[in-house]
């Protein structure tokens, strides 16, 4: 694993422990420039883990609660009018950081979720016909609590379609949350150790990992079963796919590979496809689908 990768990850092993994966896979769905959506039970880390993250990274980070009441103009800015120039002055919003943490996303209403679409899609946001760039790099870290609890609602299949990766903190095995009893670290006190400029270039190198015809394939023929059968509530999407395969390349790149190989496509599809092949759906596993269509199809048959 790259150095400076691994650093990261360990710093952050220090406030959450015992989530080596989980703490990987989020950088690796940073690096593909993606947006990372983590569905648990509250107090699992998630918010610890998103603000860590920015600080290792040296990002920029807003956090914003997502209430029945939230309005888009709480989380994108709103124009106001200054009586002493005679003109509009822009209130940039929370979301013009690097780093948004979208906590709670499933309380608020559909009208606000739905805000999020083009500032995850596009880096841009339109507020009253002006379209205003956000920052570079971009990176939302969503939290949801489990939609049996009470006030959520669902996030729609075209939401959840525009996060790379849905991963599951659990709860810490035994020796780890003990050792968090005990040392009790915190995200803000952990060091910055790749600065922007130096992520953006790690983010740019990803893009030069090479791919395969056969690893190209295997995507496709992945992407093409949950099509053509009926197992799966949803069938991924060309975005699905293109996430897919941005997402193995992160992870070649992490594990110091300039090459994509079809064990880094298993690696992340889970993280990568689950979330878009369930749905809202809450009546299997977490990893159900995911696994069975790796169950399904050969990567030698690519």
């Amino acid at each position: 694993m790259r150095n400076d990768i691994k650093s990261c990850i360990d710093s952050i092993g220090q406030v959450i422990r015992g989530k080596h994966s989980q703490i990987e896979l989020s950088l690796i769905c940073l690096l593909a420039r993606g947006h990372l959506l983590l569905e648990d039970l509250p107090g699992m880390g998630k918010t610890t883990l998103s603000h860590s993250l920015s600080k290792v990274l040296g990002l920029e980070f807003a956090r914003i609660q997502f209430t029945s009441d939230l309005l888009p103009a709480d989380m994108l800015g709103i124009n106001i009018y200054d009586q002493s120039s005679g003109e509009f002055t822009f209130h940039a919003g929370p979301i013009f950081n690097h780093v948004i943490l979208a906590d709670e996303i499933n309380r608020a209403s559909p009208k606000t979720q739905s805000a999020l679409l083009e500032a995850m899609a596009e880096r841009q946001v339109t507020i009253d016909g002006n379209t205003r760039d956000l920052p570079h790099p971009f990176f939302v870290i969503a939290t949801q609590n489990p939609l049996h609890q009470s006030g959520t609602h669902p996030l729609p299949e075209s939401q959840l379609d525009r996060f790379n990766m849905q991963l599951s903190l659990g709860f810490p095995d035994y020796e780890s949350e003990k050792a968090m009893l005990l040392n009790n670290n915190e995200a803000s006190a952990l060091d910055t150790i790749i600065d922007i400029q130096t992520l953006i270039g790690l983010q740019n190198e990803v893009d030069k990992i090479d791919v395969s015809d056969a690893v190209v394939n295997y995507v496709l023929n992945l992407v093409n079963h949950t099509r053509k059968s009926t197992e799966f509530p949803n069938a991924l999407s060309p975005r699905a796919a293109k996430a897919l395969l941005n997402t193995a390349k992160a992870a070649a790149f992490v594990h110091e590979r300039s090459f994509v190989t079809p064990e880094d496509v298993q690696f992340v599809l889970s993280g990568v496809c689950e979330h878009r092949l369930r749905g809202h759906l809450v009546t299997k596993t977490a990893s159900s689908y995911a696994e069975h269509l790796l169950q399904q199809v050969d990567p030698l048959a690519a």
